[in-house]
């Protein structure tokens, strides 16, 4: 879908500075916070924020001699282009995903949020393993956040952790587990059985 996307707007930048604006209709952005954010080209970005602002899209402020960037809400196909970008961040289309397997020693990593358009789960990924690089794993998460326009929330704990957790039934991790996700990794055993037994 991301591809689709590229192809539909024209080009990779177009597509993720539409989908960073839509998915943050209330933020305004500097522009070098929209270029990191986005892991996009400098020259490519300030170009397609120029033509964006141009179609009023997006509206030009200035203050301090500092430009920043909104979404114009009130831009005629608004809630279409909305509706359209929340579709394009449905898993399996996030490239950067099978990545998380190249963490460390991952024994769990599951999905929902962002990924799954389901709005009501308080965390967008829960990961379980020993050993994960921080380095890698901030690598991962600004890729992620870059594909979806969006932060992303996540929770990284120990097996020792998770499981001591699931023992007291941890409200957060129940709910996780029970509501809509897609599991990345499981090799945790009897934890699928744990969770049907509960329904």
């Amino acid at each position: 879908m991301s591809e689709m996307l590229e192809s539909l707007f024209g080009s990779k930048e177009r597509a993720r500075l539409l989908r960073f604006f839509l998915q943050n209709p209330d933020q305004e952005y500097a522009v070098s916070e929209i270029i990191k954010r986005n892991m996009l080209n400098e020259n490519r970005v300030r170009r397609e924020l120029t033509n964006l602002a141009n179609i009023k899209f997006i509206i030009k402020k200035t203050r301090k001699e500092k430009i920043y960037y909104i979404l114009n809400q009130d831009f005629n196909f608004y809630p279409e282009l909305k509706n359209l970008i929340v579709k394009s961040n449905i898993y399996p289309q996030c490239r950067s995903l099978g990545r998380v397997k190249n963490l460390g020693n991952i024994r769990y990593a599951a999905i929902s949020g962002i990924f799954i358009n389901y709005p009501k789960s308080k965390a967008d990924m829960i990961l379980v393993g020993d050993g994960v690089s921080r380095a890698r794993l901030k690598n991962l998460m600004n890729n992620l956040e870059a594909e979806v326009g969006k932060e992303i929330t996540f929770v990284l704990m120990s097996q020792e952790e998770f499981k001591y957790r699931l023992n007291m039934l941890d409200k957060f991790i129940l709910d996780f587990l029970e509501g809509p996700n897609e599991e990345l990794v499981n090799k945790i055993p009897g934890l699928r059985k744990f969770i049907a037994d509960r329904k």
